[in-house]
């Protein structure tokens, strides 16, 4: 009797186990072209793989050097996206000037688009710290690939832009600093490419 029960559970079991089986959903295909290369009797495929950045593992031995790494990366969270937008709105109003044939049209676009960039973001801007603004000039380069100066002497000419230079370096700023992410400005790339990447 014990046998008979124990076949008709294994049976149940089993039964049970082919049903679940018949309603997975098919295998997909995963397979894809890829690009080949023949050398002699060998296939050899090309395969792109994405690209994989090593970082430095900051540990420092000194406690004044966390607190000053931490804090930069604060104040690079609080300038980078202000430096973002630039970069966004720069790049729209150069295409926009592009279209514009006379240079009344062009005076008047820019201070319209001045004043909406001024409504929009003064307020917050103002919130930067001295040393949050200096990162944001020089992030300003590095999005654009131009200074805070040459964006400025471009739009609104070389005397504003001598006057905004005279502001800033009173407040220790400079609007000509250019980003140097190979050699001074190394740990603030560093931590950039943190951001992005997400794990900062």
């Amino acid at each position: 009797m014990k046998a008979c029960l124990l076949h008709i559970l294994l049976a149940a079991a089993l039964l049970s186990t082919l049903t679940e089986l018949s309603a997975q959903e098919p295998q997909k295909d995963n397979s894809a072209i890829t690009r080949t290369v023949v050398e002699g009797s060998d296939t050899l495929a090309i395969i792109e793989l994405p690209e994989v950045r090593v970082y430095d593992r900051r540990d420092f031995e000194y406690l004044y050097l966390k607190r000053r790494y931490r804090r930069m990366i604060r104040n690079i969270k609080k300038a980078y996206p202000y430096a973002r937008i630039a970069a966004i709105e720069l790049k729209e109003l150069d295409e926009h000037l592009a279209a514009l044939e006379n240079e009344k049209e062009q005076k008047a676009y820019i201070n319209q688009a001045e004043k909406e960039i001024m409504d929009q973001f003064e307020k917050e801007v103002k919130k930067l710290t001295v040393t949050q603004g200096i990162i944001l000039v020089k992030l300003i380069d590095r999005e654009t690939g131009r200074t805070s100066y040459q964006v400025v002497k471009e739009l609104k000419g070389g005397i504003t832009a001598f006057f905004w230079q005279g502001i800033a370096r009173i407040f220790g700023n400079n609007l000509k600093t250019e980003y140097d992410p190979e050699n001074k400005d190394k740990i603030m790339e560093d931590i950039i490419l943190g951001i992005e990447a997400g794990f900062i």
